[in-house]
């Protein structure tokens, strides 16, 4: 039987909390690594215009047998669109080439410096109202941009997606999205592998008779208000991944991970916003 993962619940969203990231596989690879994740249970699948695989992961959704209305699927609109007309029109595009009437969450995937929030926040509305999405929200938000994105009510914006590991605390932007009740889904959330290396992590791991990875993903999962999505090509590591939602650390392991340096960011590329305005 498939492994249950549990929920975050809020008005604007439901979302399972652990999901299955599909950045950077494409074609078969990636149709096959999202029909094996949904059979091992996961139902939470996330993918973007600039992945380039929203053809493969929407074959792997029809090909899985789950329905639809069983999976959440998150897609997310390149910076390039930074405008309501724009990001419409590459909104529907996405829809077209996953092969599916709406999707689950549906975000800004990075703020450009171009970016008209008003006018792509109304474009995020129109589409939630037309049943195109079921929940909107943004990625690569920093906390200046998300509180204005969220205070202006054009859009009710439901989650940020922003990288987030045991090496990249994030507190601020953790501490508002549980003050607004949104959720915070952690990308990278075993920092590319780093956490393989670090002795603190392998300590904890091997106390708990567990990986290194699901000690990072379990670390999250202990947070309210977060989501994390590990990516993994193979079933096993996709099994591995999602039994970290069985793995309870205690408060001394917590301690330990929380006092590890928290300034280690993996993503940051040029176009990137001044992360602490």
């Amino acid at each position: 039987m498939p492994m249950q993962v549990p929920l975050f619940r809020s008005a604007r969203t439901v979302m399972p909390r652990l999901g299955f990231g599909t950045w950077p596989m494409q074609g078969a690879e990636c149709q096959a690594a999202v029909e094996s994740a949904i059979g091992l249970g996961y139902r939470h699948i996330d993918t973007a215009e600039m992945y380039g695989n929203e053809a493969a992961v929407g074959a792997g959704l029809r090909a899985s047998g789950v329905a639809r209305e069983a999976l959440y699927l998150t897609t997310k609109v390149w910076w390039d669109k930074p405008d309501g007309a724009s990001f419409r029109a590459a909104f529907e595009a996405c829809l077209a080439r996953l092969a599916t009437p709406y999707v689950d969450l549906l975000l800004v995937h990075w703020p450009s410096p171009q970016l008209r929030l008003e006018s792509v926040l109304e474009a995020q509305a129109k589409i939630l109202a037309e049943g195109l999405a079921k929940a909107v929200g943004v990625a690569n938000f920093p906390l200046a941009l998300l509180r204005r994105a969220v205070e202006a009510k054009i859009a009710p914006i439901a989650c940020l997606q922003v990288e987030h590991h045991v090496f990249l605390g994030q507190q601020k932007l953790l501490a508002y999205c549980q003050a607004q009740d949104l959720v915070l889904t952690s990308y990278t959330p075993v920092a590319k592998g780093a956490v393989l290396q670090d002795a603190t992590v392998t300590r904890i791991a091997a106390k708990h008779g567990a990986t290194p990875g699901q000690v990072a993903l379990a670390w999250l999962l202990g947070m309210a208000n977060v989501a994390a999505i590990p990516k993994a090509a193979s079933p096993a590591r996709q099994a591995e991944n999602l039994k970290s939602v069985e793995l309870t650390l205690d408060e001394e392991d917590r301690a330990a991970l929380a006092a590890l340096p928290k300034n280690r960011r993996m993503v940051n590329p040029g176009f990137a916003p001044q992360w602490d305005g």
